[in-house]
């Protein structure tokens, strides 16, 4: 399997019901500095009912464009207008 994060394709990671459920597009990726978590979102306001957990992997099958941003360091998030904007990469 070519698999461009470095953490496991197990790794636990969250995302939210609107990806999910209402195939929205991940319009904001977070790498979060305190515990490595990663977070996928579609850039709304969330309430904490609607976030779910799912593998690296499954956010990567979800969403291959994702793996622009294997790299982001730890403490940086990324953000895009729409599915074919490229990503606006900050620290956090």
């Amino acid at each position: 399997m070519n698999f461009p994060f470095d953490d496991a394709p197990n790794t636990a990671a969250i995302t939210c019901c609107h990806i999910m459920n209402q195939n929205m597009p991940i319009l904001h990726v977070s790498h979060d500095e305190e515990d490595g978590m990663w977070q996928f979102l579609c850039g709304r306001s969330h309430d904490t009912n609607e976030g779910r957990i799912i593998s690296l992997h499954g956010i990567y099958v979800h969403d291959p464009s994702v793996a622009q941003l294997a790299d982001l360091p730890c403490g940086y998030s990324a953000d895009r207008q729409d599915i074919t904007a490229a990503w606006n990469i900050q620290k956090d």
